[in-house]
């Protein structure tokens, strides 16, 4: 099993917490420590599991600091969360980057089989390939999230790195992609035949300044996610500390927090991984920070997925020129669904229908005669 190629957490970072009370976060996990051995999974809902692979990095980086991080997580406080955590250590680089993914796939296949969410740290962007690959075994059609101030395709088909392991997930047969959302993008930062990629293949884009002054806009998208990945380049350099090779404009330290915790409150998500590490002091307190609210959010579920809309929900029909849209609104935690089918009338047992994730703003449209454009593109890609 490849949970026994983790490594335990350093001896460092576990004589250090003996400086702080007994009510932080480092004191209330189970730690898979050299003492103890590897912690017992039962009652965990959550766990941590560091990664230092980033030999097919795009971007030259200093190794996963992973005793900088856990110093950072282990000295917060913990919120009201009735759930287990545990800190499983660190996964070691294979002989090639093959081995270490063919190893991350099969630790988050097995931990999602238990149902436990794994939440990946360090390492280089491509290695949201194999929590894509994790899903294969189940057949399972897969969204993926990314924030992230590019798309990470590439021309170079045969290669896998940081910039273009999406390529090789929207290549691979058996293909079981459903959607690809970037949130974050960056247009200087984007070529245009990526642009013309993204709307053949009717995936979704977010500009970084779309929902900069209004967050809340990102939900439903996080809500419709089995993995959301997010590349720390992201980051501004005011919110990473990393003023000599940082971005001037980015995401900032509290939104990226939101963003978190709204992936952390996705009832179907499975997988939560944050990649391409900066290495400043205040960059280890922002990540762990991102950790902490996603393990907020998760503790704040609605348990809304799959979504049954036979009681619970409100039903709203809206008549546009051409024909109907139905919108969801559940009465436990007022968000709002959009329905989306796929409507054959020569053969019934080809028609499909699905649910997705909207906003009020989407409803308000749809009563202007508007189509909301989320609805759109899930329907072409239908």
């Amino acid at each position: 099993m490849s949970l026994e190629l983790l490594q335990p957490v350093a001896a460092e970072v576990l004589s250090g917490l003996a400086l702080h009370p007994p009510q932080v976060l480092g004191k209330n996990i189970q730690i898979h420590t050299k003492a103890t051995g590897f912690p017992e999974l039962n009652e965990v809902r959550i766990v941590v599991v560091g990664v230092a692979e980033i030999r097919n990095s795009y971007f030259e980086q200093a190794h996963f600091d992973a005793a900088a991080f856990r110093k950072a997580w282990y000295a917060l406080y913990p919120g009201n969360w009735q759930l287990g955590i545990a800190d499983l250590g660190d996964l070691p680089n294979g002989a090639s980057v093959e081995d270490t993914y063919q190893a991350l796939k099969d630790i988050c296949l097995h931990l999602r089989q238990i149902n436990i969410i794994p939440v990946v740290i360090g390492g280089s962007h491509d290695l949201i390939y194999p929590l894509y690959r994790s899903f294969e075994k189940t057949q399972q059609l897969v969204n993926i999230v990314s924030v992230d101030n590019q798309f990470d395709f590439s021309q170079e088909e045969e290669l896998i790195s940081g910039r273009s392991y999406m390529s090789r997930i929207i290549m691979e047969q058996p293909n079981y992609l459903q959607n690809y959302t970037n949130l974050g993008y960056q247009s200087y930062l984007i070529a245009q035949e990526e642009l013309d990629l993204m709307d053949k293949l009717f995936f979704e884009s977010y500009r970084l300044g779309s929902f900069a002054d209004d967050v809340t806009i990102t939900e439903p998208l996080l809500r419709d996610a089995d993995i959301v990945s997010v590349d720390m380049k992201v980051l501004a350099a005011s919110a990473s500390g990393n003023f000599q090779t940082g971005a001037p404009n980015g995401i900032e330290g509290r939104t990226l927090c939101a963003l978190s915790r709204y992936a952390g409150l996705s009832d179907r998500l499975s997988i939560f991984g944050v990649f391409e590490l900066q290495q400043t002091p205040i960059f280890f307190k922002l990540l762990a920070q991102v950790i902490w609210y996603f393990i907020e959010g998760v503790s704040q579920r609605f348990d809304e997925y799959p979504v049954l809309t036979s009681q619970g929900f409100k039903k709203y029909t809206v008549t546009l020129s051409d024909f109907e849209l139905l919108f969801f609104q559940s009465e436990k935690s007022q968000r709002w669904w959009i329905n989306v089918s796929n409507e054959n009338y020569i053969d019934n047992k080809t028609a499909s229908s699905t649910l997705l994730s909207c906003t009020p703003e989407d409803y308000h449209l749809a009563c202007k005669d508007i189509l909301p454009e989320r609805w759109w593109k899930a329907m072409k890609r239908v």
